[in-house]
């Protein structure tokens, strides 16, 4: 079985090097303002928009091999990101703004909530999520940890240290404790969690009683997967899928090839089969 792995455009923007400085930035990248809902300015941003270089979609490549086609039978697609090329602008913050309706509306959040903006650019894949502490670390391929940050504050090194060890002793920052951010989807969960951490420790209980910051963590993936079960999210981008999904006009054509090479053809996801089904469905009637 072969799997295509399309094109995927937020990674097109950002160079991934162990450096301290190659994802998070330089130093003027790294000391211009913004503010998140709390009012806190001179935040840290992980992505560095400055990074990399644009490519036009039809000329990227995420991976590349050669490969004798002779003896493959069928072909095998996922959908996120690779069939549907979503913008994350867009869709991330569809998805994040129908989690905070949840944490409201069905998990007893205190609507002040719902006055929240979710910040695509501010997060970036390979950070790792201590969910226990509330915190968001940066670690090299070693696992040592270069970056930390409560919530949107950065620890000081000694409290990094103290917390996260030295080069000698190293936790394994797997589940359950820890969370991995290594999908586009995570972005905006990551970021709605930093946010959360703040909220709980300026706002002493305003958030649900004996929910600590793990619990918080939960309370968030939980919100995620109702926008999924109850169509809240195939509904707005059945409306509209244009604003939420890129036209790949080289998508059917390349069907229409593997077929007619007497090739089957399939798809592969964990999506809900209710916007799984919708977004084929668009390829489906593509002419």
């Amino acid at each position: 079985m072969l799997i295509y792995s399309g094109f995927n455009q937020s990674n097109s923007h950002y160079s991934k090097d162990d450096s301290a400085g190659t994802i998070l930035g330089d130093k003027a990248s790294q000391s211009h303002l913004m503010a998140n809902s709390n009012g806190v300015e001179g935040l840290h941003v992980w992505s560095s928009p400055e990074g990399g270089c644009k490519i036009d979609i039809g000329k990227q490549i995420f991976c590349n091999r050669s490969l004798n086609m002779k003896n493959i039978l069928a072909v095998g697609f996922d959908m996120d990101y690779t069939l549907a090329q979503y913008k994350p602008e867009t869709f991330e913050s569809l998805a994040y703004e129908g989690t905070i309706r949840k944490l409201v509306y069905d998990l007893g959040y205190p609507p002040e909530l719902l006055e929240w903006t979710f910040d695509p650019k501010y997060m970036v894949r390979g950070l790792v999520l201590d969910k226990k502490r509330g915190n968001i670390l940066k670690m090299d391929r070693h696992k040592y940890v270069k970056l930390a940050y409560h919530g949107f504050r950065e620890l000081s090194k000694e409290d990094k240290v103290g917390t996260y060890g030295n080069t000698l002793i190293r936790d394994s920052f797997d589940e359950p404790d820890y969370a991995l951010i290594d999908t586009l989807f995570s972005l905006a969960e990551a970021y709605l969690f930093a946010q959360l951490v703040d909220y709980k420790d300026n706002n002493p209980g305003k958030v649900p009683e004996g929910a600590d910051y793990s619990h918080m963590y939960k309370d968030v993936r939980a919100a995620v997967d109702l926008c999924h079960r109850d169509g809240t999210l195939k509904q707005m981008v059945a409306k509209d899928p244009k604003r939420y999904i890129n036209e790949d006009t080289s998508i059917v054509p390349m069907f229409k090839m593997l077929r007619a090479s007497g090739r089957s053809t399939f798809l592969v996801t964990n999506r809900y089969i209710s916007l799984a089904d919708f977004i084929s469905s668009l390829f489906r009637h593509e002419k």
